[in-house]
């Protein structure tokens, strides 16, 4: 048993956890793809009586009786859970207090994982933005 905390990005949502964590996975599906914008996303399994949050969460229904949590003030994703899994919420690791902590221990629904992912450790890495913001003003919205 541990104790975890999180949030989104801009703080109106907090979550803490005390309990056993259930799985660490890396999720590379395609729903998870569209859903976070990313190739893929790292969770927490929880059991939900051991969750606590505050703040206003918002859900959407990805699939039949699946739901995806986000913060309506700043957007971030917080956590998916499915009635496919009752006793647990995936809570994304990405809002962990301290991200580092975080452990994976699989990854799954390889068939969907982005091709592009094997180059990385190829291509050069920088430890800020490759350039320099633009000193022009912004282009007006579409």
């Amino acid at each position: 048993m541990g104790f975890l905390a999180g949030h989104c990005m801009c703080g109106a949502v907090t979550w803490t956890y005390s309990g056993d964590i259930t799985r660490n996975l890396v999720c590379h599906c395609t729903d998870c793809q569209r859903a976070t914008s990313s190739p893929f996303t790292a969770f927490v399994g929880m059991r939900p009586e051991h969750l606590i949050w505050t703040g206003d969460i918002v859900h959407y229904e990805s699939s039949p009786r699946t739901f995806r949590g986000f913060c309506p003030s700043c957007g971030s994703r917080l956590y998916f859970r499915s009635d496919r899994w009752p006793t647990e919420i995936h809570v994304h690791a990405a809002t962990m207090t301290d991200p580092d902590d975080y452990r994976p221990d699989a990854q799954v629904v390889m068939r969907s994982r982005a091709k592009w992912l094997d180059r990385l450790p190829s291509i050069p890495a920088h430890d800020g933005f490759q350039q320099k913001p633009s000193v022009h003003p912004p282009a007006e919205t579409l």
